[in-house]
């Protein structure tokens, strides 16, 4: 071994050689152990399929209901937050600094761990799964959220406020009738990539119990130990959600866009 070691270093094409035939061996390795399929278990054809489709269905079901919960929230409070960032008191702008630099840099697990066993002990409040999530998803999102805004209004030209101001619109008129209708047209795609981020971390709350896709998919593999199968149909579910997901913003941004002209 020591030799073929020295002539594959003092000879290249040597070296070249063994890695091909170590590959060639393993792959030949691989071939000899074939897997047998069992796609029964999500088969619609099988009574036995059928079941476990209409199991996983429910999951799915769960997780488009708590990310639209959750990305309705923190819209709307990332909406609040980017105006206060945008305030002209320094106490909010310190707030919004403070709220996004804070949830952005903590990971969504580690958040929704402490807010489901950390506020027990520490608050004395203790939380739903559901709303552990919920909150969860929507407080970490409404940081990016915030920013998102805050690009959005920053972006609309001061002609339309300075207008807004001539014909007699307070603030927050200009602000809810000017600026953020033409905002939200222009963060429309970036709005819609962060509903297809909720509904994917979404899986994370399946840590704490909740029975949505993931938390059905792990339970059911181990009811069927076939995890092969049932994790590739698990990612097929994400994958066609999140087409559908993204399509139907595609073409809500294509309407809203034909309705500016």
């Amino acid at each position: 071994m020591a030799a073929e070691g020295l002539n594959a270093k003092q000879n290249p094409s040597w070296g070249k050689a063994l890695a091909v035939s170590a590959a060639a061996l393993s792959l030949s390795g691989c071939a000899q152990n074939s897997y047998n399929w069992g796609w029964y278990v999500v088969s619609p054809f099988d009574p036995r399929g059928l079941k476990n489709i209409a199991f996983l269905a429910e999951g799915l079901i769960a997780t488009i209901g708590i990310s639209l919960v959750a990305i309705v929230i923190s819209v709307v409070l990332g909406a609040a937050l980017a105006i206060a960032g945008m305030s002209r008191h320094r106490a909010l702008r310190l707030f919004n600094r403070g709220y996004v630099e804070a949830f952005r840099a903590v990971p969504i697990l580690v958040l929704l761990l402490w807010v489901y066993y950390g506020l027990p002990v520490v608050a004395g409040i203790q939380f739903s799964v559901i709303v552990a999530g919920i909150a969860t998803l929507a407080i970490s999102d409404s940081a990016f959220e915030a920013e998102i805004f805050r690009a959005g209004i920053q972006s609309v030209p001061k002609g339309q406020t300075e207008a807004a101001f001539s014909v007699g619109l307070s603030r927050w008129q200009t602000m809810r009738l000017v600026v953020l209708p033409q905002a939200i047209r222009k963060i429309l795609p970036a709005l819609g990539n962060q509903f297809v981020y909720v509904l994917k971390m979404s899986s994370l709350i399946s840590v704490v119990g909740f029975q949505e896709l993931t938390r059905r998919a792990q339970e059911l593999v181990l009811i069927e130990y076939r995890p092969l199968e049932i994790y590739t149909m698990l990612v097929l579910e994400y994958l066609v959600l999140i087409l559908v997901v993204s399509w139907l913003v595609r073409r809500l941004e294509a309407r809203m866009a034909a309705e500016t002209r």
